[in-house]
């Protein structure tokens, strides 16, 4: 038997490496690397970036590696069993004294055994152990067969796709397109391993924690409650205003009327020292500045996204009912994300 065979073989298998090396290349590589790349002139990476810059666009990258994996994998099956084990029953037969149909059956299911075996560790574990333990790498070195691929198959890609999208549609589903997505358990997972692999401080790990924490934390759980601020009634006199902006340790004071659960300002005192070197002795609706209302159910990442919005510092915290249950302030946020600040300035903490 010549050699053809085995090396037309080989090159199948390996077709089957490329393309199982690309899907989880593609699937696991970073775009934000894969976009720095290209930044910087990597060649490589400007021709992959536009297959992993959408959804859409790495589906049918995705797709493409799906049908070179199928299609290397018959032709491999129907080629060995007609190129390899048709001329090897022969010496079945004639090794294990055999009848000639017995000894095909024999030569084809152990040519497809070894072949399976072969293709099984070098086709698939090899390159997918690789694709996901250096993604950008086997991405970039990929990227070129594989454009190869996309023009090659695009017409079965149109067919496939449509079939597919159909027949989701008659089970009253759509179809989704590859995303690199993690859900916050596994981002939660993946920084416990960077931990365990020496790629972050423990300091770092915790805030990166918290981080992700602060979307299951709300505005409640992290305010000063209301009975716990220093406040000013709205028709306070200016010497009960001066006495207790000097005894608070607070640089904004709340400002209410009747009760302190109807806050309707904030007193600064840098601006009650400003006016009253200007103008003298004031009411006190005359000082106070507005302040934001946040829903008591506000999640912590929008309170820092409201806050940074409306450029406010700190705002008060209302129940459905619209009454104060409490202040919250940048810093308690931050607080929760790094750790105590040192300093806080803002009504319920000094």
């Amino acid at each position: 038997m010549t050699p053809t065979p085995f090396i037309v073989s080989a090159l199948l298998i390996l077709a089957n490496t490329l393309y199982v090396a690309a899907e989880f290349g593609a699937v696991g590589v970073r775009r934000s690397r894969v976009r720095r790349l290209a930044e910087d002139g990597n060649g490589l990476a400007r021709r992959l970036l536009p297959f992993v810059r959408t959804p859409v666009a790495l589906d049918r990258y995705v797709g493409a590696s799906q049908i070179g994996i199928t299609l290397s994998s018959l032709v491999l099956g129907a080629y060995a069993q007609a190129a390899v084990s048709m001329p090897l029953a022969p010496t079945f037969a004639s090794y294990f004294e055999l009848e000639p149909n017995t000894a095909r059956t024999v030569s084809t299911i152990v040519v497809l055994a070894v072949l399976t075996a072969t293709q099984l560790v070098i086709g698939e574990l090899v390159p997918k152990a690789l694709a996901l333990q250096y993604p950008t790498e086997t991405a970039l070195a990929t990227v070129i067969p594989m454009r190869a691929s996309l023009w090659l198959f695009r017409p079965f890609l149109a067919l496939l796709n449509g079939t597919a999208t159909l027949i989701l549609r008659l089970f009253g589903s759509r179809m989704e397109g590859h995303r690199h997505l993690h859900s916050p358990e596994e981002i939660e997972l993946l920084i416990a391993e960077s931990r365990d692999g020496g790629l972050l401080e423990p300091n770092e790990q915790q805030r990166l924690h918290r981080a992700l924490a602060l979307s299951r934390r709300s505005a409640r759980d992290l305010m000063v409650p209301r009975d716990k601020l220093t406040g000013l009634p709205i028709d306070a006199d200016w010497e009960d205003v001066v006495r207790t902006v000097a005894s608070s340790p607070f640089s904004r004071l709340p400002v209410y009327r009747g009760s302190i659960e109807q806050i309707v300002g904030t007193l600064r005192v840098k601006d009650l020292v400003q006016r009253y070197v200007s103008e003298g002795a004031l009411p006190l609706d005359r000082l106070i500045r507005p302040i934001l209302q946040l829903p008591e159910t506000l999640s912590a990442d929008r309170v820092i996204a409201l806050l940074r919005e409306r450029r406010a510092h700190h705002a008060v915290v209302v129940d459905t009912d619209g009454r104060a249950v409490g202040l919250i302030t940048i810093q308690d946020v931050l607080g929760e994300l790094l750790g105590p600040p040192a300093v806080a300035a803002g009504g319920g903490r000094p």
